[in-house]
């Protein structure tokens, strides 16, 4: 395979623009890393023409993906997981070309995983935790049970994303992996949720109580990068500033559902400003004081 590849990357190699390439190999039939091609041949650029371009090779019987991806876009993907499966091309790929040792710490950057970009990675996957356990609540109370089971599943896999980037580490496509070993109260929701024997109204109304639980106790350390911006003026924000703010940006979709919660678990509170028009106000939001 490698007499094959190294046309293709050799001229990568020598280009100025070139931060470093990397290389997986396909280890198993059903490769969901490797988007079930043989190998993926990953080069990462400083400047590009396009942001990520994509070329598919076969040789030999086999198949290969290449991806060159400009660095900015690569650390979006990795700062807001949008495209997590290349962080795992970063963790397991073998590295056949690094300029000045580029890669070398950015996968030294991967196992450290700094405070500040896992505050915002807790953020993204709390938005997104704590819309999809409403959507499951408002399905139950509409009988739609098959639909709120679904919830509950998509909720329990952002938990468990919740919960790896807690311990410091970047959640993988198998998260459930990961959880067993460093999260077992989480790992012990989805394993009695999914193999338990009661009815599905009574299997989801149980798992409702108890994620509300689980929910509610990691609250304050999962939003701590939106009480952070919060908590920089004493004055209330409004939900329109918070929006605009780039800072938010990765998690501005689920915002709202973010806001709602904290003010009903009376984390943050609400702030009445009047308008012209009579018995109408503005909504802010501040901290407690």
């Amino acid at each position: 395979m490698e007499n094959f590849l190294r046309p293709i990357y050799q001229e990568h190699a020598s280009d100025t623009d070139t931060l470093g390439i990397l290389v997986l190999e396909k280890t198993k039939p059903d490769s969901p890393i490797t988007d079930n091609f043989d190998v993926i041949l990953l080069i990462i650029v400083q400047e590009g023409e396009q942001a990520w371009y994509v070329k598919h090779y076969e040789f030999d019987d086999k198949t290969c993906a290449l991806h060159i991806v400009k660095e900015d876009l690569l650390m979006k993907w990795i700062d807001t997981s949008e495209y997590r499966t290349a962080v795992e091309w970063i963790i397991y790929g073998k590295v056949i070309y690094d300029r000045n040792e580029f890669i070398y710490n950015l996968k030294g950057q991967l196992r450290d995983f700094p405070d500040s970009k896992r505050d915002l990675r807790k953020a993204i996957e709390f938005g997104k935790l704590v819309k999809s356990y409403s959507e499951a609540k408002e399905l139950f109370e509409s009988e739609e049970y098959k639909d709120s089971n679904s919830k509950i599943l998509y909720s329990l896999h952002y938990l468990a994303r919740l919960a790896v980037i807690e311990k410091g580490y970047y959640p993988e496509v198998t998260v459930w992996s990961q959880v067993k070993q460093i999260d077992l109260e989480v790992y012990k929701l989805y394993e009695e949720f999914i193999e338990s024997n009661e009815e599905i109204k009574k299997r989801i109304q149980l798992m409702l109580i108890a994620m509300d639980y689980v929910i509610k106790n990691r609250a304050k350390v999962s939003v701590k990068h939106l009480l952070d911006i919060m908590d920089t003026r004493d004055d209330a924000w409004s939900y329109a500033e918070l929006k605009s703010l780039q800072m938010i940006t990765p998690y501005s979709l689920d915002l709202s559902a973010i806001i709602a919660y904290l003010v009903e678990k009376d984390i943050i509170t609400t702030v009445r400003q009047e308008t012209k028009g009579v018995g109408v106000y503005h909504r802010k939001y501040k901290m407690h004081q």
